[in-house]
């Protein structure tokens, strides 16, 4: 979907999507949210093995894009 696309759809500017994409930590959590959820990217699940599944799946995704498309990401240790 192309920026203006979802930005309109957001009812926000282009510049705040860019942000987003930037994870910006201006931008709003709920902004955040309401772009997970129209792009179909699931952010909580109700146990652990169900959103691993989905982060394996938005893996496959990823590799799909070309290499500039793609940002190496650092482990998140999300154990409290």
């Amino acid at each position: 979907m192309p920026q203006s696309e979802l930005a309109e759809r957001l009812g926000i500017g282009r510049h705040t999507v860019m942000a987003i994409e930037k994870a910006d930590p201006s931008v709003a959590v709920g902004t955040f949210l309401e772009a997970a959820a129209l792009l179909g990217v699931p952010l909580m699940a109700p146990d652990r093995a169900q959103l691993e599944a989905g982060r394996s799946l938005q893996q496959t995704i990823l590799r799909l894009l070309p290499t500039r498309a793609r940002k190496a990401t650092a482990r998140i240790d999300d154990d409290f």
